[in-house]
């Protein structure tokens, strides 16, 4: 039988469904339980539906606070929380500035500008919509995690771009309006991952123009293969190398062979990047994407 019957539970109240604090360390380390979130555990078994992640955040969310931030996002199924914060697992809340703060110590909350019209409710739980949602990334997270946060809530056919823009447009006396209006024009929704989203800001913070992302060309099989960035009049392709997908070694011949495919028999022209090129000071990516483009970037780099 799940523990809890598959429902989450507070670690703090585990008493309550029959446990122990002993027997939930055990558990733990058998593997019986897994983390929801800091303090906040369900039964290993258990689906990750949108219906438990509302569930779990419902036990330290109070009635009068509104599920915002990267734990929105989180309940809309998009993995929006910077990289340093995407295994920190703390739920974000917000309050109208004319209520309290406190939380419940699994959480984290803040006071904020927050009319009704930016909260929605889906099974009791009061969250920011998504357009709020992302407009609070694009006002409040440093200009590449903002930009992937936004991109991936478009990815996710969250949010319309333009409606966004026109939401910000009628925003007045919020902290960072001026980067959200700017980046809310550089939304891609075909962005496939955050490493796309950050190295074509690089690329346009550069002062180069918007590539075409995820760009279809065709073997001569037949298939349909796609580059992250493309300048096509060029035969230029910038893409972006993530851990994930491009580090084990089935993965790096993968893409040696196909790009090396596609430079003799058609000229196509690649320059990869990592996160160490694109977050730091070095600007030897915009050096070698102007060289290979036929103009000087924009330097120093402002991010």
């Amino acid at each position: 039988m799940a523990i809890n019957d598959g429902q989450p539970f507070l670690a703090r109240e585990c008493d309550h469904i029959g446990l122990s604090q002993y027997e939930l360390r055990e558990a733990r380390n058998e593997q019986a339980v897994r983390k929801v979130f800091n303090g906040v555990y369900v039964d290993a078994a258990a689906a990750d539906t949108r219906q438990l992640r509302i569930a779990a955040v419902k036990l330290v969310a109070p009635p009068y606070a509104v599920a915002s931030d990267g734990t929105a996002a989180w309940v809309w199924g998009v993995n929006a929380s910077p990289p340093n914060e995407r295994h920190i697992l703390v739920p974000k809340l917000v309050v109208p500035h004319s209520l309290t703060r406190l939380v419940p110590a699994e959480g984290l909350c803040r006071q904020a500008k927050l009319p009704e019209s930016d909260i929605t409710e889906i099974d009791g739980l009061r969250l920011t919509t998504p357009i709020r949602t992302t407009a609070d990334f694009l006002r409040r997270l440093w200009r590449p995690y903002a930009m992937g946060a936004a991109d991936a809530m478009a990815h996710a056919d969250l949010i319309d771009v333009e409606e966004l823009q026109d939401y910000l447009k009628r925003l007045r006396g919020y902290r960072g309006i001026r980067q959200a209006r700017n980046l809310a024009q550089l939304i891609e929704p075909l962005a496939g991952s955050h490493g796309e989203s950050w190295q074509r800001l690089r690329m346009t913070d550069a002062g180069f123009p918007r590539p075409v992302p995820q760009y279809e060309v065709t073997d001569e099989q037949g298939n349909s293969r796609f580059f992250d960035h493309a300048y096509p009049e060029l035969l230029l392709v910038a893409e972006y190398d993530g851990r994930e997908f491009h580090t084990a070694d089935v993965d790096k011949a993968h893409d040696y062979s196909r790009r090396g495919y596609f430079e003799k028999r058609f000229g196509w022209r690649f320059l990869i990047s990592r996160k160490a090129n694109i977050f730091g000071s070095d600007p030897a990516f915009e050096i070698e994407l102007g060289k290979l483009y036929g103009r000087e970037p924009w330097l120093p780099r402002s991010w």
